[in-house]
């Protein structure tokens, strides 16, 4: 080694670590032209051929390895001296180091297809040819503008799916290929003493981390028909086959052009190009990414994303621009006048002296880093590489990144304004789009062709609906905005198209309606809690829609899902009576305000119930308890309304009217659920004598008639905001041809000598929701009373059997086989409610504990506790009552009956057996006639 030659060397290793190793371990790693005193490099497509026959001469895996490894340090590090002592041009550089990194792939991928072949068979495919691997390059490697310490992303998959000629074992294609692409991985990124070839990332192929290492043509290409989504896209625009036939790269090329570049001239790209600026954006925040050359303001990536812009947006129409070169993007971009030629220069002069700082930076030690060093030894290196000092160098860089983000902001443009921005989608909501741009916007966000196509019908029907019945042009402006985001927000979910259709019924109700519209639009919060609880709930949404006034409910969150304690109810509901203007207090506006505090504390209950914060006991005190507070606003509102008029009973007031409503089924039983009925029986305790003190006395009798029926109008009339609850009368009393107000005494004499044990069974779960103090008692004791008399048990069950089938073969729904209806099918809630009844019938005259409670999972406690039946069975039903009605809650939130696919074998199985054990004499008996009929 001459002196010359020796001083480049030593230069050389003082401007890269990385380079004094390699040369340190192996003297001829470097070998410099004595006359022109260059460093002597292959020229690019050399690099292959020398690859493939060093690897010829080995056989074994690790052997492969370290030819790899040693090849990669002897040319990387040659590559490295040549551009530090500023022998290539950038371009050159680029072309060797993306020619090396073809090398390294084609070679491994060559050196071990016959090796799997030669143990696994070769696949096939359909028409007896040997498949190959295909190796997409992605990212600079696709460009071919890898840099010096880059990782590489690699995309893999082979023609057609199929199996392996082995004579004994064949394998599927897709087994072999992915065993193919583990031993690739294992010779170029596996870490050995030697290092790596390359880190390889797969994290761009189809479903990323999740999805295969490696897949068919066709599955490839129907992933980008069907799921593609706008980030493989830009990706996509580098994408380049390696190692192929010039047949195969076309064929690939030809199948992604229409993921990767659309027919017509794609203005609506630059929305969502705007969105990776914001990411970008972001990424210039992190933690040293002030001195990155990539990221930051007028990085590299930002040089990239200019070309790119221009080639995503026209590249659909003028084909030059579909390359995955930065180069010959630019090249295009210049003749096209799409930017200024001197702008183009500008952008290309900056992005050469930023990538020829990023090789050096990387060739110090061949580390991937984009990031000016802060310890001076190194910033002294690489001054001294560019012949600057380190002050003059680093101006120098920030001018050109100056310059580039100048041009960037040009190009992308600012999107700081206000307004949310929906990108794409935006353009669903214009007048003139074509179905094919409306389907291909959707198919950029993922959707497949049928999802697609819902969607885009939900979209358009609205668009025609509102255009035939908006509200003016602040109206029509509102809607504009408020759909895309809208259809941002829900695009993303699962269940898009079920989200939209609940979402879409809401915004035909109050289209019209700007102020809602507008509060849509301006409240972020209110959007998110829309969409979060129509998804949750058929229910829900169908609610929201039919009362919009509610939608003021979901500007504050945290009121939204904050209950208030049970007891305070009653206070909520006068609150809203008492908000009625003065001027404005009728009977219509005070029936309003009962029904608007039911639904807004609905909606409230409901959100807490959907979010998982209260169990479903819980949901039903809280609705029982609304009920009730509600009950007693409109008794109080139709006692007013009817005194006012007529005057009160004898001795009667406000405070004592000697009347109570008392509440059976699902109230009585506090299990209420949001769309229940009230079960209702109204009692007076009062002498029928007499008359009313008012300027128009009635009867007092009549009063009281009169009052059920204010009361029942009060609760039933249908006003701009619907009814209160529909209420059912017909458990009174000899049902629907008796009284609507009973006395107590005459109650007491119907209960003990002409009620149906059914109405005993309905006397269970029957308590008093409203009413003074001592007729609420009165009716209790009087209920105790009738349901600790001894009955005849035999008979007993007989007669609650036999109603038990009656009801079923009413009411049981059996529309599908394979389904189960959860109130009245075999097993299920009706079933174990007839058994808790016919419990409490015939023992509580012994156990007078049983009627302390009017709920079925209190009555089965007690049964328990009290060892009518044992405790493990009392808890069996209890735990099968709960699920089931659970079940049968979620059924009523998505608005679906009571049936279910769902088989809740193990619960029914436990009601029936408790059926057998209680009622075996009946049911043996009956299943005796069942055998003589037959």
């Amino acid at each position: 080694m001459t002196t010359s030659t020796s001083e480049i060397i030593t230069k050389i290793c003082q401007l890269s670590p990385f380079v004094a190793d390699v040369v340190a371990q192996d003297e001829t790693a470097l070998v410099v032209d004595a006359e022109t005193h260059k460093i002597q490099l292959l020229s690019p497509h050399h690099y292959l051929p020398q690859l493939q026959s060093a690897l010829a001469q080995v056989s074994e895996e690790k052997a492969a390895q370290q030819v790899l490894r040693r090849y990669r340090k002897q040319w990387f590090a040659a590559l490295a001296a040549a551009d530090l002592t500023g022998q290539l041009s950038l371009s050159v550089m680029l072309e060797h180091l993306s020619a090396a990194a073809d090398a390294f792939i084609i070679a491994a991928r060559d050196w071990l297809y016959p090796r799997f072949t030669a143990r696994y068979g070769t696949p096939r495919d359909s028409d007896g040819n040997a498949q190959p691997l295909w190796v997409l390059g992605m990212g600079k490697l696709g460009g071919r503008e890898l840099n010096f310490s880059s990782d590489i992303d690699l995309i893999f998959c082979y023609p057609e799916r199929g199996e392996t000629d082995h004579q004994r074992k064949p394998i599927e294609t897709d087994v072999f290929f992915t065993k193919l692409v583990q031993g690739m991985m294992s010779l170029l990124d596996a870490l050995t003493v030697e290092g790596r070839v390359f880190r390889v990332d797969l994290r761009l192929r189809p479903f990323g981390q999740s999805g295969p290492v490696v897949t068919s043509l066709a599955a490839l290409e129907y992933y980008y028909q069907e799921q593609g989504r706008d980030w493989e896209r830009y990706a996509m625009v580098k994408a380049r086959l390696i190692g192929a036939e010039p047949a195969s790269e076309q064929a690939f090329k030809d199948l992604l052009r229409p993921f990767v570049y659309r027919r017509y001239i794609d203005f609506s790209a630059i929305d969502a190009l705007r969105k990776m600026k914001a990411l970008i954006s972001q990424e210039t925040k992190r933690q040293g990414v002030q001195n990155n050359i990539k990221l930051g303001p007028g990085g590299i990536r930002e040089v990239e994303f200019i070309a790119q812009t221009f080639q995503l947006i026209r590249g659909g129409q003028q084909r030059q621009l579909q390359t995955q070169s930065l180069y010959q993007a630019y090249q295009v971009i210049a003749e096209q006048e799409l930017l200024p030629q001197q702008t183009v220069q500008e952008l290309l002069e900056s992005y050469e002296l930023l990538r020829r700082v990023e090789h050096v930076l990387q060739e110090y030690n061949d580390e991937q880093t984009q990031t000016l060093p802060v310890d001076e030894e190194r910033q002294q290196a690489m001054a001294a590489a560019f012949g600057h000092d380190w002050e003059s160098l680093v101006a120098k860089i920030h001018q050109a990144m100056a310059i580039v983000h100048e041009h960037f902001q040009n190009v992308i443009g600012d999107n700081d304004s206000d307004d949310e921005d929906a990108g794409p989608l935006q353009l669903l909501w214009q007048d003139m789009v074509e179905d094919s741009t409306a389907l291909d916007v959707l198919h950029e966000y993922g959707l497949d062709k049928q999802r697609a196509q819902l969607i885009w019908q939900q979209v358009n029907e609205l668009r025609m609906d509102v255009r035939k019945r908006g509200s003016g042009p602040r109206g029509r402006k509102a809607m504009a905005k408020l759909v895309p985001v809208l259809l941002q927000r829900c695009i993303q979910l699962a269940d898009a198209e079920v989200v939209l259709e609940r979402v879409f019924t809401l915004l035909r109700r109050i289209m019209s309606r700007t102020a809602y519209v507008e509060l849509l639009v301006e409240n972020v919060g209110a959007r998110e809690q829309l969409v979060k609880l129509c998804r949750a709930s058929s229910w829900i949404a169908q609610h929201l829609a039919n009362f919009p006034i509610l939608l003021d409910e979901l500007i504050d969150p945290q009121h939204l899902y904050q209950l208030p304690p049970l007891e305070d109810y009653r206070a909520i509901v006068d609150e809203y009576l008492l908000r009625i203007p003065e001027q404005e207090d009728d009977l219509e506006a005070q029936m309003n305000a009962l029904r608007q505090a039911r639904q807004s504390c609905q909606l409230k209950i409901a959100a807490a119930d959907i979010s998982g914060a209260l169990p479903l006991m819980k949901v039903s005190d809280h609705l029982s308890y609304l009920a009730e507070a509600i009950i007693a606003a409109v008794v109080h509102l139709a006692w007013h309304q009817l005194s006012a008029r007529h005057g009160t009973p004898p001795g009667r007031s406000q405070e004592d009217m000697g009347f109570a409503v008392i509440a059976y089924g699902k109230l009585g039983g506090l299990e209420l659920s949001y769309s229940s009925d009230l079960d209702l029986v109204f009692v007076t305790d009062s002498d029928y004598q007499g008359e009313t003190d008012g300027a128009k006395p009635l009867e007092v009798q009549q009063f009281y008639l009169r009052l059920a029926q204010r009361v029942l109008h009060l609760f039933t009339t249908r006003t701009v905001i619907g009814t209160l609850y529909e209420v059912d009368m017909r458990l009174r009393p000899s049902g629907k041809s008796g009284l609507l107000v009973t006395r107590l005494s005459t109650y007491a004499s119907y209960l003990q000598e002409d009620a149906w044990t059914w109405e005993l069974q309905a006397l269970v779960r029957a308590r008093p929701v409203f009413g003074d103090q001592r007729l609420c008692e009165a009716f209790t004791t009087l209920r105790r009373e009738q349901l600790q008399q001894r009955r005849a048990g035999e008979s007993l069950a007989q007669q609650v059997v036999e109603m038990r089938e009656k009801m079923r073969s009413h009411k049981e729904l059996r529309r599908e086989q394979h389904s189960f209806d959860l109130k009245q099918g075999v097993g299920g809630i009706t079933d174990i409610e007839f058994l808790v009844q016919y419990l409490v019938l015939r023992y509580s005259c012994d156990y007078p504990a049983l009627t302390d409670f009017t709920d079925n999972v209190r009555i089965l406690e007690q049964a328990g506790q009290l060892q009518v039946m044992s405790t493990e069975q009392a808890q069996q039903l209890t735990e099968v009552y709960i699920r089931e009605r659970e079940w049968l809650h979620q059924l009523a939130l998505d608005d679906r009956d009571s049936l279910t696919h769902q088989a809740f074998t193990d619960e029914r199985t436990v009601v029936e057996k408790a059926w057998q054990q209680w009622f075996a004499d009946v049911l043996k008996s009956a299943d005796t006639d069942s055998d003589r009929s037959h």
